[in-house]
C-alpha cells in the first residue's frame, strides 16, 4: 500500500486544460475532492472552456472548478494566477507535427520558463511537469529504456521541444529549489478530446480503410485516464521523485494498433497486415504526393529513418511501483479510441 501525503482537499492549478491530458486531469482531480483552478488561452471560445467544465457540471461540483484566461508564451500574470495554489500542474504544450517549429519550441521553453519561474514567486514548491517519451528516447534498440534515458535524435520540432523543455525544467527546478516531479507519457489513447492529437489522428483512416496496410512504426501506448491518475499519484506519493514514465503496453507498433482495431471491430477495414521496411519508401512516396495536394504530410522520409533507428521497448515498471497504478488493457486504450470517434457529429 502506498502512502499518501493528503490529508484535506487541495487547490491544483493546471495549465492546458483543454487539452487531451489536461481535461482528463482535472476530472480526475474532481473525482478526488480537489479544487482546480485550471488556464485555457480563450475563456470566450467554447471549444476550450465547455468540456471542461461538464466535468464538473456530471459530478456535480461546479464550484470546484475555476478557469482563467492565459497564455504561456506570456511572462506577466502567472504569479497572481497561482498564488495560494498547493501544487502547479503543467500540461500546456503544442503536440503536432503539422504547426511552425517556432510556434512549436517556443510555447514549451518559453510556457515552462515562465510557469516555473512562477511557481518559485508564488511559493508553490510542488510541481508535476507534463513531458513525453519523446524526451526519452527509443535508443539504443533492443534495450529496454528506463527513466535514465534521454532523447538523441532531433527528427521533429516536437521531440526537440519536449526534450529541450524538460531539460530546462530540471535546471529552474535545480535554481528555484523546486519539488519536481515528471511524467513522460507514451503515445496517449482513449477518447475525451476535441481536436485528436497526433497520437490517435490516424485512427478514422485506419477504420475506413484509407491504407491497405500498416506500418510498423514503434509506439509504446497508454489510455489517458491513466495519465491523469499518474499526474495526481505523483502529486500525493511523498517518496515519488523525479521522472515517471506512463507507457505501460510497450513494443507495439502502429500495425498491431490497425489490427487489434480489425479484431474489435471486425466490421471496420483496418488493415490485418503490416508492410515491410524495406517497402516504406512506398508510403514516403505516397505521403510526399498527398502532401503536394495540400494534405499534411506524416510519413517524410527524415521521419521514417528517425522511427526505425529505435523501438518501443521502454519500462513504466517505476511509475507501476512507486504511484501505484492498475493500467487499462491495450484493447481498452483501442476501444476507446474508436468509440470517440464513433460518437462524433
Amino acid at each position: 500500500m502506498v502512502e499518501t501525503t493528503m490529508a484535506a482537499p487541495k487547490t491544483i492549478f493546471v495549465t492546458g486544460v483543454n487539452g487531451h491530458i489536461g481535461n482528463h486531469i482535472v476530472r480526475d482531480l474532481l473525482e478526488h475532492g480537489y479544487k482546480v483552478i485550471g488556464s485555457v488561452r480563450d475563456l470566450n471560445d467554447p471549444l476550450k472552456v465547455d468540456h471542461v467544465r461538464q466535468h464538473a457540471i456530471d459530478l456535480g461540483c461546479e464550484n470546484n472548478l475555476q478557469l482563467v484566461e492565459g497564455d504561456v508564451l506570456d511572462a506577466d500574470g502567472w504569479t497572481e494566477k497561482i498564488k495560494g495554489c498547493d501544487a502547479l500542474f503543467h500540461t500546456a504544450t503544442v503536440y503536432s507535427n503539422s504547426k511552425d517549429a517556432e510556434i512549436i519550441l517556443d510555447t514549451a521553453n518559453k510556457g515552462t520558463s515562465h510557469l516555473l519561474t512562477a511557481a518559485k514567486e508564488a511559493n508553490i514548491s510542488r510541481v508535476i511537469y507534463t513531458s513525453s517519451i519523446a524526451a526519452v528516447g527509443s535508443l539504443p534498440k533492443g534495450r529496454e529504456k528506463n527513466e535514465d534515458d534521454w532523447q538523441t535524435l532531433r527528427s521533429s520540432p516536437y521531440t526537440v521541444a519536449k526534450t529541450e523543455s524538460e531539460r530546462l525544467a530540471w535546471v529552474l527546478a535545480k535554481k528555484h529549489q523546486l519539488d519536481l516531479r515528471v511524467i513522460n507519457p507514451g503515445g496517449v489513447l482513449g477518447g475525451g478530446f476535441v481536436k485528436p492529437t497526433p497520437s490517435v489522428d490516424y485512427f478514422p483512416d485506419a477504420i475506413a480503410g484509407k491504407f491497405p496496410v500498416a506500418p510498423k512504426i514503434p509506439i509504446p501506448v497508454v489510455h489517458v485516464r491513466d495519465v491523469a491518475i499518474a499526474h495526481r499519484r505523483a502529486f500525493e506519493v511523498e517518496e515519488a521523485e523525479g521522472r515517471f514514465i506512463v507507457a505501460p503496453h510497450k513494443n507495439k507498433t502502429i500495425a498491431d494498433v490497425c489490427r487489434t482495431i480489425r479484431e474489435i471491430y471486425p466490421n471496420t477495414k483496418s488493415p490485418r497486415y503490416a508492410i515491410p521496411r524495406s517497402l516504406m519508401f512506398i508510403v514516403v512516396f505516397q505521403d510526399w504526393l498527398m502532401g503536394m495536394f495540400g494534405a499534411q504530410r506524416r510519413m517524410t522520409r527524415k521521419a521514417v529513418k528517425g522511427y526505425f533507428r529505435g523501438d518501443a521497448n521502454i519500462s513504466s515498471q517505476k511509475a507501476t511501483e512507486v504511484l501505484g497504478i492498475e493500467w487499462e488493457s491495450f484493447e481498452t486504450c483501442i476501444k476507446d479510441t474508436v468509440e470517440a470517434f464513433s460518437s462524433e457529429p
